[in-house]
């Protein structure tokens, strides 16, 4: 399912969910599907830690994480190309090159936390 933007904007597989678990996980299942027992596992532990902690900061978090998450893979070429950024920079013994990729990876994540709404120190 690949929907096109009005204007200049790129091509992305759905629209940018609401950051609530249940929006998420749907949308997941269609960008990600991998992905899911990953954030199922995620949302029980955030769960459980929010209980303990009797703070909503813990659900928060998860969701900030996951709608990052999200607005990158709802782009295919976005996510393919984050990936690649992610596996050179692993690699990578130049320290020029070094940052010029996590420029980059930075550049592409402020542009995630911001379709996703969520401000950046807290979706890392």
């Amino acid at each position: 399912m690949t929907t096109q933007p009005d204007g200049p904007n790129p091509v992305y597989r759905i629209a940018q969910p609401a950051s609530t678990p249940e929006d998420l996980r749907a949308a997941l299942a269609v960008v990600a599907p991998d992905a899911l027992g990953t954030f199922d596992a995620e949302r029980a532990a955030a769960l459980r830690q929010a209980r303990e902690q009797v703070s909503a900061a813990p659900m928060r978090r998860f969701a900030g994480q996951w709608a990052v998450y999200v607005a990158v893979e709802r782009h295919p070429e976005r996510a393919a190309r984050l990936r690649a950024l992610e596996a050179r920079a692993a690699e990578v013994d130049d320290i020029d090159e070094a940052r010029e990729l996590a420029g980059e990876i930075g550049r592409i994540l402020d542009q995630a936390c911001a379709e996703a709404g969520v401000e950046r120190q807290d979706a890392v």
